[in-house]
């Protein structure tokens, strides 16, 4: 892609999500995410390839009823108290048809199932793009609406998403697919708690980001997009492939990486809001993704590939990527723990 293009592109996916944080009309708000969506659009279907020009289709169209949805129910809304800010949501019908417009942005379950199908048609960069900078805006108004939505709604969308992230992805060999679903089950731990903390959701969405993008970089580095490539990669990278299964393992949640600290935070919410049904639900639900992310590690650690190749394995790939971002958001992805009672301080 041409690079004055691409830069103009990119821009705009930062004016889209800047406008959008900065509005409190729902007309500017609405803006801004349509500004976002056109800009990933031509990002998505760059490769001309008929899967990807798919998977652009299929999310300019949830994105447009999305955001058709947010238009009818701000509308409704103005109608009604006779302004558009985005504080005085006083009319129920328009604020959960709201939350559920962006709900569907971002990929929430029971509208989850465009996610994993987009997911798999993008090449990895634009992939992590979509994971990661493309949920931003919409969480910036789901935090603003979320008080004035109906509880059980919320609750709801939260349990459904980490049930659906994790059991959609036990049967996948595709990787993009299964950090699809991965997204699923961590926007809905975001959701799960957004109503009694929502410093707690900034929190996890933070980390998530970190964690993600560690991924997104290593199999891009790695240029692996389905499982049995990853048996391959020890060979090639072994340290790469040491701090992958670690960044796997913290996007699971395990101690001490830094993916267990929002995990750990929020059960602890839930626990002191007296939810322990709820909070029994979430740590079960984890335990179904953790199942994938183990499996991952079990194919690139503890096995050898099946193919046997007549070539000399070289024992170093050369890459001409940028290490830097992959360095940096892997040991943001696996040394934060410690840092949990600072962060706390800052957040609360």
């Amino acid at each position: 892609m041409n690079p004055y293009v691409l830069a103009i592109l990119l821009s705009s996916l930062g004016l889209g999500t800047t406008l959008t944080f900065a509005s409190s009309h729902w007309l500017l708000a609405w803006m801004g995410l349509e500004i976002n969506t056109l800009a990933i659009i031509p990002l998505m279907a760059q490769h001309h390839h008929p899967r990807a020009v798919e998977a652009t289709t299929k999310y300019f169209l949830t994105q447009a009823t999305a955001a058709a949805m947010i238009m009818f129910a701000s509308t409704t809304n103005a109608w009604i108290t006779g302004e558009w800010d985005m504080n005085n949501m006083s009319n129920s019908i328009a604020s959960t048809m709201i939350i559920i417009a962006l709900a569907l942005k971002i990929g929430l379950a029971p509208m989850h199932f465009w996610m994993p199908e987009v997911m798999q048609g993008l090449d990895l960069l634009t992939g992590l793009i979509l994971s990661t900078w493309q949920k931003l805006a919409p969480f910036a108004l789901i935090i603003q609406v979320a008080q004035t939505v109906d509880p059980l709604l919320l609750t709801t969308l939260g349990v459904m998403s980490t049930l659906v992230g994790g059991w959609g992805g036990l049967n996948q060999t595709q990787l993009r697919k299964i950090l699809a679903y991965s997204s699923i089950a961590h926007m809905g731990w975001m959701i799960i708690i957004l109503q009694y903390a929502p410093q707690l959701t900034l929190l996890a969405l933070g980390m998530y980001i970190f964690m993600t993008s560690a991924a997104f970089l290593t199999l891009k580095t790695a240029s692996a997009t389905k499982i049995n490539t990853l048996t391959m990669i020890w060979s090639k990278n072994p340290i790469l492939t040491t701090t992958t299964a670690l960044v796997l393992l913290s996007l699971g949640g395990l101690p001490p990486l830094t993916g267990f600290m929002p995990k750990w935070l929020i059960l602890q919410e839930l626990a002191k809001q007296n939810l322990p049904m709820t909070a029994t639900i979430m740590a079960l639900a984890a335990l179904l993704s953790l199942y994938f992310y183990l499996r991952l590690c079990y194919a690139m650690t503890l096995t050898i590939s099946p193919n046997t190749t007549n070539s000399i394995t070289p024992w170093r790939t050369q890459t001409t990527q940028s290490s830097m971002p992959l360095t940096l958001s892997t040991t943001i992805a696996l040394g934060l723990l410690p840092m949990t009672p600072a962060i706390l301080m800052l957040t609360t």
